[in-house]
């Protein structure tokens, strides 16, 4: 009895491992289009409303889901009094903070990276161009982690229920 208990817990804790691999795979395309959107409430932001960045970015903070919501404003915090920081300081270190909870990797984090690198040190229509060049490139970003969760959602969840069934069996 005790033997088939551990056997079930064994099974059952692989199995979760696989699913939540696998709402990974699903979570980081979403997570994408969160951050594309984001970018693209801080464009307007910034070319029609002529808001100040650290007030934009608390506005996106506020319009935006976790984990972005989080990550937004912390950049907006470290960019207003007593901080004072840059925009990339700023955003670097809310990024360090942040970046765990979301699902994407480092490609999305370099362009975020980037376009931090220009955010407030230019002209409107300058930041707007480098704002519309992230979005391009978070656009082919979101295309392959669609591919990323076609090919390996279902596998990671059949994976970890058939590697608990191994370790069942050579266990047992």
């Amino acid at each position: 009895m005790l033997k088939l208990l551990g056997a079930a817990m064994i099974l059952l804790a692989a199995t979760l491992a696989g699913f939540r691999r696998a709402g990974q795979y699903a979570d980081r395309p979403r997570h994408i289009r969160g951050l594309t959107a984001a970018l693209q409430r801080l464009e307007t932001e910034i070319m029609y409303g002529y808001t100040p960045l650290p007030e934009a970015m608390k506005r996106i903070a506020v319009q935006s889901r976790e984990p972005l919501k989080g990550l937004f404003a912390a950049a907006a915090e470290g960019m207003c009094a007593p901080r004072n920081e840059s925009a990339q300081e700023a955003m670097g270190r809310a990024m360090e903070t942040h970046w765990k909870a979301t699902a994407m990797k480092a490609p999305e984090q370099e362009v975020l990276r980037q376009l931090s690198c220009t955010l407030g040190t230019s002209d409107r229509s300058n930041q707007a161009n480098h704002i519309a060049l992230a979005l391009q490139q978070l656009k082919q970003e979101e295309i392959s982690a669609r591919e990323d969760q076609a090919k390996y959602e279902k596998v990671s969840k059949s994976l970890g229920l058939l590697l608990g069934a191994l370790i069942v069996i050579l266990i047992f």
